[in-house]
């Protein structure tokens, strides 16, 4: 059994939970965009309180959603009753997924990647656990290409990344994918605000392939 204490952010976790329901009214559309088209078996790393559930296809199979967060895994459980496929929720973290190589089709990233200690072990391990030929997919804000909005963004890191659970707003999220291996073949890069109130952040959505 993993030790996953220090994963636990349990204010920011109710937080989340709350306001990410009430975000999912603009986000939804892309979360059914980030999962189109995939089959097979799939895991879901940080699956947080389950908002991607509803939004598999029906040729997935099985969707392993992995969550270290104690009060979010608890709310991905609640989700699955609801879930158009079979969902298996479990504790565990990204640098070290309890699953043998090429176990999956598909890895899905999903607001996640900003959050994780260190990108390159999160995505060296998703590699490993993914399929020769398999996807994956990703949906994550990060640093803007605007240099005052990222300079700033660095400024306030150390700060936003206390208050929100270890997020990093100015990851260059697609950078590290492609230093990890994997291939890109779609990148969106885009502006997107949650809710009213919430920072305008630059966002991308794409996939990767692991070609090795």
């Amino acid at each position: 059994m993993q030790d996953l204490s220090k994963y636990q952010h349990p204010r920011f976790a109710r937080m989340y939970e709350r306001m990410s329901v009430q975000a999912d009214r603009s986000t939804a559309e892309l979360r059914g965009r980030l999962l189109a088209g995939l089959s097979g078996r799939v895991v879901e790393v940080g699956a947080g309180n389950g908002l991607n559930f509803p939004h598999y296809p029906a040729a997935v199979t099985e969707v392993v959603a992995v969550e270290p967060d104690h009060l979010l895994r608890a709310a991905a459980e609640r989700a699955t009753a609801t879930a158009p496929v079979r969902v298996v929720v479990v504790p565990g973290h990204a640098d070290s997924l309890p699953y043998e190589e090429d176990a999956f089709d598909a890895v899905v990233m999903s607001l996640v990647l900003c959050s994780v200690p260190d990108q390159q072990v999160t995505l060296m391990e998703a590699r490993r656990v993914l399929r020769p030929g398999g996807e994956l997919r990703f949906f994550e804000h990060v640093r803007s290409p605007s240099p005052v909005r990222g300079s700033l963004q660095d400024l306030i890191t150390p700060l936003w990344r206390r208050l929100a659970g270890g997020c990093h707003p100015n990851r260059e999220t697609a950078t590290a994918i492609g230093a990890a291996g994997l291939v890109i073949e779609e990148h969106e890069r885009f502006i997107h605000q949650p809710m009213g109130g919430s920072p305008r952040l630059t966002h991308v959505l794409g996939r990767a392939r692991n070609v090795a």
